[in-house]
């Protein structure tokens, strides 16, 4: 734990604050992955804590939860008599080849129509696996991505550190901090208890860091308005990441959506997008037309295999992060399985996503003593060797989640009601909540308040 936190701080430019840490036990792993998680949250917590250390001289105690962290890095959302729906595509997984294993992720209706240009119509994981069988695992997972689609094979750790892409993640730093030399007088609005009151966040993201981080700035205070095209959906886990936000469509290729989103982004504080590293810049939105539109912009952006190498701009998920750096293979060999074991829970998502919002406010901070903007890029891949590196975690369990562990409200979701695990981060004065129960995307007009 000590080591996560401390190169997490570091890469933060955060001070080596003690923190307290509640509870004991971790989720079952080759990996550090409850460490991970109460790093993560904690750091967040601390970018906070500065934030208003530096706008009231008080630096708040702060306090986190490993089996409430823990929880939160699967799901926070407890329904009350209905179900939030399936995460995966029916034909989305691990797959044998004729020499290891890859994996096919197929959840957007695009990316399995892609993996079927390769393989051919597939009605079901038997149809697949009968196909995917017949193919090398590196031919195979070229031919996928050079559809359009998504696919990893799985690779050891000895083997990502040999790869092209291996070895470009490793040269960059796990939070790559740069300044924008444009300005923003704009003054803190907010309040010990609602510190990020006033701020605008403008999130462009997808399942599932994104969202995170910017589900974590509406805990306190800040306005979400969240930007996806016509036809996009992830009703898996749209329950779970839009607590806190309004979700409003817009569809980028057409004039008078972008004059709507050039509109809602000259107000923005703070920028979030996922997208591959050249979307934007094919939209005509490139960093430099984005600060022109929005001087002193906060734009915090993460990909998947990071920002140089052969591979950033390539489509990638946690899920086949894991499978590309070593992980599915690491704990394959941890759990004697005969096939990949990836990690517990999407931890290298639910981390990123948390670091992406410690990156946004250690920005803001610094904007509030500057009046400059500035930008922070962060990948799944950079955050993987993060955890790699930590080596493995303690073997003591979890104590398993109670009723105790849900929070008194019920919210009111358009699918009926729901419970919320008490949040794991506790900072004194100021509490995260929710004023926006989670909606379905495309709820809100593209406006701000």
């Amino acid at each position: 734990m000590t080591d996560l936190l401390t190169s997490i701080q570091a890469a933060l430019g955060l001070p080596h604050t003690r923190i307290s840490f509640t509870s004991s036990g971790a989720l079952p792993s080759a990996f550090a992955v409850t460490d991970l998680a109460c790093a993560s949250i904690a750091a967040a917590g601390q970018a906070i804590s500065e934030l208003l250390n530096q706008q009231t001289g008080r630096l708040p105690h702060l306090e986190v939860d490993r089996r409430l962290a823990s929880f939160w890095f699967s799901t926070s959302i407890r329904p009350v008599g209905w179900s939030v729906p399936p995460l995966w595509d029916p034909v989305a997984g691990d797959y044998a080849t004729k020499d290891g294993w890859i994996r096919l992720h197929t959840n957007a209706p695009h990316h399995r129509a892609a993996a079927e240009r390769v393989l051919g119509v597939c009605a079901d994981r038997a149809a697949m696996a009968s196909k995917v069988a017949q193919w090398a695992k590196t031919d195979l997972e070229q031919a996928v991505v050079d559809a359009g689609g998504c696919a990893a094979e799985m690779r050891s750790w000895a083997q990502w550190q040999a790869h092209p892409q291996g070895q470009a993640v490793n040269a960059e730093p796990l939070i790559q901090f740069a300044a924008n030399r444009r300005q923003n007088a704009k003054q803190w609005q907010g309040s010990v208890a609602q510190p990020l009151a006033g701020i605008k966040v403008l999130d462009l993201t997808r399942v599932l860091a994104g969202p995170v981080a910017s589900r974590f700035l509406a805990g306190l205070g800040a306005d979400v308005l969240r930007i996806d095209p016509p036809t996009w959906n992830e009703p898996g886990v749209v329950p779970e990441v839009t607590l806190g936000k309004r979700c409003a469509r817009l569809d980028l290729q057409v004039k008078a959506d972008r004059e709507l989103f050039e509109g809602l982004l000259k107000d923005a504080d703070i920028l979030l997008h996922g997208y591959r590293a050249d979307a934007l810049e094919r939209l005509g939105y490139g960093l430099a037309e984005r600060q022109l539109l929005a001087p002193g912009l906060i734009d915090v952006c993460l990909n998947a295999y990071g920002w140089s190498g052969p591979w950033q701009n390539r489509r990638g998920f946690d899920s086949l992060v894991q499978m590309s750096s070593g992980i599915a293979e690491a704990g394959m060999h941890w759990q004697h399985a005969d096939k990949p074991t990836p990690l517990p829970l999407q931890a290298l998502d639910h981390a990123t996503g948390y670091l992406m919002a410690a990156s946004a406010i250690k920005l803001l901070v610094q904007r509030l003593s500057d009046g400059l903007g500035g930008s922070a890029r962060l990948s799944l891949a950079r955050t993987a060797k993060l955890l790699i590196e930590a080596g493995a975690g303690t073997d003591e369990p979890l104590r398993a989640e109670e009723e105790s562990d849900q929070g008194l409200l019920v919210e009111q979701t358009p699918w009926g009601p729901a419970h919320r695990l008490q949040v794991p981060l506790r900072i004194t004065g100021t509490p995260l909540q929710w004023a926006i129960p989670a909606g379905e995307l495309g709820s809100h007009r593209p406006l701000w308040w």
